[in-house]
């Protein structure tokens, strides 16, 4: 108790400010020392605002009893945010010196997939009897505000803690004290079952603007609830795992990553990128006699390639983010196309007559625009098309949609736009 004590309270500034010196520290133990001076609940307060890699990794390394004191003053998902990616052995090691009411409920919530409603929610929820006056009410909710996660509402049980309804603060202030509850609550209630995808649960809270959703099971009994600050660190984890992929970067990989780890991860991208460019450097062979004969491709290959791959690349990001916030159904995917297509012709058109005036001017040659000016016409068509399609194909076929699309599309457009060029001069330069 005296130990205990002699721990300085925190405030919330001082939480996220030691959890951004922390994840700059890069000797462990001294990172692991300045853990140890502070107490077990602001510890987890520090420990949920770092990175979830940095943040497992010094779990792992502190003793097993101090993590699992750390781990009992946390609220329940964000525990399980941090012990998920441990071993099982590691886990049932903290599970056994942690109280056994705590370790159970963790254990219920990690059998849950990471990604879903069930992976996101708290147990920690408001619960009332349903027999209880507003008076009554506020006196239960008053005991249990250090019990639940937020108090945002309030949720009518039976007896078999299934939901019968949901009360907002403002029910219960604006009530007479002697009214039931039954007789006031909302029975209409938004739910979500364990398993929805957490994007899912993303898309209901941006469509309805709530604070927090219950999640019930086949049942309907009470699980626990899904707040809104766990959607949006789902969202911002979704989003960084995209970004990263867009460009075949592991969603692991962090600025301040080892450099060996960093190589490992983002190397194997770099040798199918390399796989690709030989395949475009292919292309460039097969016309190497054109080339030879009419330099001027040569300096435009550059151009077309870079239009393409700049307009593919629009199109895969606005895609991208499309598929992400639930905005393309199945059905969609043709008026997508349609779009970009439409698109291209239009982008083709008009930068083709820009790029086909500087090219008849600097070369005195009408021909050599034309083909110039029909090559970037086809090449940001083909970009449109395959940066709606790649994206696209990947969800049809159960993959992630952001996996590598800019590696994919960049050969596509690199490829075609070559053949395009170097096709068209062979035919009417020659």
């Amino acid at each position: 108790m005296a130990q205990t004590e002699s721990y300085t309270p925190l405030s919330d500034t001082d939480i996220v400010r030691i959890a951004q010196e922390l994840e700059q520290l890069e000797d462990q133990a001294d990172a692991l020392r300045r853990l140890g001076q502070l107490a077990p609940e602001d510890a987890g307060e520090v420990l949920r605002h770092m990175d979830d890699e940095r943040s497992t990794a010094l779990l792992a390394a502190l003793r097993q009893r101090r993590a699992a004191q750390i781990l009992g003053e946390m609220v329940p998902d964000s525990a399980v945010d941090l012990i998920e990616d441990l071993s099982d052995q590691e886990q049932a090691e903290l599970f056994e010196r942690m109280r056994a009411a705590d370790a159970d409920v963790l254990r219920e919530l990690i059998a849950y997939e990471p990604d879903t409603a069930g992976g996101l929610m708290s147990p920690e929820v408001a619960a009332l009897p349903a027999h209880l006056t507003v008076q009554e009410a506020i006196a239960t909710l008053r005991r249990k505000v250090d019990e639940a996660e937020t108090i945002y509402y309030a949720y009518v049980v039976d007896g078999r803690h299934r939901l019968l309804g949901v009360l907002t603060m403002r029910d219960l202030i604006m009530n007479d004290p002697d009214t039931p509850i039954e007789e006031i609550m909302i029975e209409d209630v938004l739910t979500v079952p364990p398993e929805m995808d957490a994007e899912e649960v993303a898309h209901l809270f941006d469509r309805y603007n709530f604070l927090a959703l219950p999640v019930l099971d086949e049942q309907r009994r009470l699980l626990g609830i899904v707040t809104v600050d766990d959607v949006i660190d789902s969202i911002r984890e979704e989003e960084t795992e995209d970004m990263h992929r867009l460009v075949g970067i592991a969603p692991e990989d962090r600025v301040f990553a080892p450099w060996q780890e960093s190589l490992k991860r983002r190397q194997p991208w770099l040798l199918i990128n390399l796989v690709t460019a030989f395949a475009a450097a292919a292309v460039v062979q097969v016309f190497e006699g054109t080339i030879a004969q009419i330099t001027a491709l040569a300096v435009l290959m550059p151009v077309i390639a870079g239009q393409g791959g700049n307009a593919g690349s629009q199109t895969v990001t606005v895609v991208v983010r499309a598929i992400a916030l639930g905005e393309i159904s199945a059905g969609q995917g043709r008026r997508v196309l349609v779009k970009e297509l439409t698109l291209g012709v239009l982008n083709g058109l008009i930068i083709g007559v820009l790029v086909a005036g500087v090219a008849s001017a600097w070369q005195g040659d009408p021909t050599l625009g034309l083909v110039v000016a029909v090559s970037m016409l086809l090449t940001l068509v083909t970009a449109g098309a395959a940066g709606a399609v790649i994206p696209l194909g990947l969800r049809l076929m159960g993959a992630d949609p952001a996996l590598a699309s800019t590696v994919v599309l960049t050969t596509v457009t690199d490829i075609f736009g070559f053949i395009y060029l170097l096709g068209l001069g062979t035919l009417f330069l020659l």
